[in-house]
């Protein structure tokens, strides 16, 4: 559900169009990194039941295989159907309507923030099983991580697909290397970590608890939508490279999640204190000599180049959103770099709250992740189905039934998250999704209103030339108040000054001041006993407002060389400016008058 992150080819080589292998190491991060996770969370929803239920981790995770190999059956239909990339906001806006459109863009959303703390969350956790001293800091580990990504990012440094090979080639050697040797026999020195001591169980075994498990394992789903939302970025044929990258990323993915299930319930692997489920059983097929630490140094680097991929993604999504009006319009600039700077700051913050909030625990993040990623998974199968309906080519058919299976799996397994998983935090997602879709409802319907006052798309009428008033606020007469006065002389036809005085004593000595210069402009010296230039202006300046012609006020302001001295200077120039644009419609100028040392 990563939605347009990868729409223009982000992670390809400049020059160079992606391949099968290039496309799975840059687009597939997302989804393979899912099984340091994925059956973790299964197993520890397991666990609740006492050791014993862990005999439904092999039956469970060939479920969720089968889910995902109906998903990427159904994604490679989403390459036929989009090959300019078909991600859930663009299905939905394309083929289902506003509505559908705004959920999958809430969704999109959720699923990037959640990707970035899953991801680092998860790999921080992998870290502290390979440095124990690094177990009771993994919040620390993941903020610092998360700063790094940021500033990364924030200078316009993306991943090339040919340097991503090498760590995802790493990773998927050493779990298959982990499936092979582990499946033989069990090193002696398996044991890592601190016991958490003899098993109770604390619930039941039933159908509930089977459903939450299931519920968590399908996190190891998520991220198998990255290659279909990518295709405009692999080499020519186009549609078959991107078909063949998504069944080589299905076909790994289920060896692994199979395989290392199996592991899990052939060694009897339980949770244990400070280590990962993945940690254990690579402990148990290795020991822990340098293979050991390989492994899990990969697992952790995939995940943190799997986190950065958000990065691509959501700032991406919210200039699409700016451009519809669904978001304010600043997330649609970019930098000289050029990157989305505000989407990359709005997703670091959102992603650090996340972290904070959690304390940086996977388990506590899977029960949000899962119901973001399905959403998306159904808007875009229900599209699809629409799709075929409405253009009917051969076998379309055939194509709907795929789709429409996978849009009621998935459908059926987005109620069973929100049932098993809404008290252990599913529901802030079912708060937070409604509310961003209000968001961006509310924020359409503004810039809406904005068109019909500013009559967009109607021709105006003729300009016509006005007679130009400048008004001068004034207060002693120095150099500064003749550059202003000079500035005005050449900016319109009247000028006239304003000052302000506290009492008649005042008022006639600035009048005084001003004849003996005679700068050929005349001047209003209105009363005021608190000396109040900000509200004098603007009452001298609502008198003259009805008249037919444009007003203008010139601001001079003193501008010091060090910025220290600003604080040494009132601001009521400044303070004006900030009234005026609030409560007239009238041209603001400043002319700023530097003090040099």
């Amino acid at each position: 559900m990563r939605d347009v992150r990868r729409r223009a080819g982000k992670h390809a080589d400049a020059g160079h169009e992606l391949g099968v292998v290039g496309g799975l190491s840059a687009l597939s991060l997302d989804a393979l990194s899912s099984v340091a996770y994925g059956p973790e969370a299964m197993v520890l929803v397991l666990v609740g039941a006492g050791a014993s239920a862990l005999r439904f981790t092999v039956p469970l995770t060939l479920v969720i295989t089968g889910m995902l190999v109906l998903l990427v059956l159904s994604y490679a239909q989403v390459i036929a159907a989009h090959p300019d990339g078909g991600g859930a906001y663009a299905v939905a806006k394309e083929h289902l309507g506003r509505a559908p459109s705004l959920l999958a863009a809430a969704s999109l959303v959720v699923d990037y923030v959640l990707t970035v703390a899953v991801s680092l969350a998860a790999g921080a956790a992998s870290l502290g099983s390979v440095f124990p001293g690094l177990a009771h800091h993994l919040l620390l580990v993941c903020l610092i991580g998360l700063a790094l990504l940021t500033a990364v990012n924030m200078f316009g440094i993306s991943e090339s697909a040919r340097l991503l090979l090498v760590p995802t080639a790493v990773f998927v050697v050493s779990i298959f290397a982990t499936i092979a040797v582990g499946a033989f026999h069990a090193h002696p020195v398996a044991r890592i970590g601190s016991s958490l001591g003899p098993i109770t169980p604390t619930t039941g075994l039933g159908i509930v608890l089977i459903l939450k498990a299931f519920a968590a394992g399908c996190s190891a789903v998520t991220g198998v939508e990255a290659i279909a939302n990518g295709t405009p970025a692999f080499r020519a044929p186009r549609i078959r490279t991107a078909q063949r990258t998504e069944l080589l990323l299905g076909a790994l993915l289920a060896v692994m999640l199979v395989g290392l299930s199996v592991l899990i319930r052939a060694h009897d692997v339980v949770p244990r204190g400070h280590v990962t489920i993945l940690a254990q059983v690579t402990a148990g097929a290795f020991g822990t000599g340098w293979p050991f630490y390989v492994s899990n140094l990969a697992v952790t680097l995939v995940l943190g180049l799997a986190a950065n991929t958000s990065f691509g993604g959501l700032p991406v999504l919210m200039s699409l959103l700016a451009r519809d009006h669904r978001l304010p319009h600043v997330f649609y600039l970019r930098a000289e770099r050029p990157v989305y700077r505000h989407g990359i700051v709005a997703l670091a913050l959102a992603a650090a709250l996340l972290l904070i909030a959690v304390s940086a625990e996977t388990n506590r993040l899977i029960p949000l992740f899962t119901i973001g990623v399905f959403v998306g998974f159904t808007i875009s199968q229900v599209g699809l189905v629409r799709h075929w309906r409405r253009e009917r080519p051969k076998g379309w058919r055939a194509r709907t039934a795929l789709n429409g299976a996978g849009a009621v799996m998935t459908s059926v397994a987005v109620v069973v998250f929100l049932s098993t998983k809404f008290l252990a935090g599913a529901w802030v997602v079912t708060i937070a999704i409604p509310l961003m879709m209000w968001l961006f409802s509310h924020t359409e319907s503004y810039y809406a209103r904005v068109a019909r006052e500013l009559r967009l798309g109607k021709t105006p009428p003729h300009p016509r030339r006005r007679e130009s008033i400048v008004v001068v606020p004034a207060s002693t007469v120095n150099l500064l108040t003749e550059r202003a006065v000079t500035a005005a002389l050449s900016l319109g036809d009247t000028v006239v000054a304003v000052a302000v005085a506290g009492d008649h004593d005042e008022c006639d000595r600035i009048k005084h001041e001003w004849d003996e210069w005679a700068p050929g402009v005349p001047i209003e010296v209105l009363l005021d006993p608190h000396r109040s230039l900000v509200r004098t202006v603007l009452r001298y300046v609502d008198g003259i407002e009805a008249e037919d012609a444009t007003v203008t006020v010139l601001i001079a302001e003193i501008r010091p060389a060090k910025r220290r001295h600003e604080i040494l200077h009132n601001q009521r120039g400044r303070l004006l400016e900030t009234v005026l644009e609030a409560r007239t419609d009238v041209v603001i100028a400043t002319l700023p008058f530097h003090i040099h040392d």
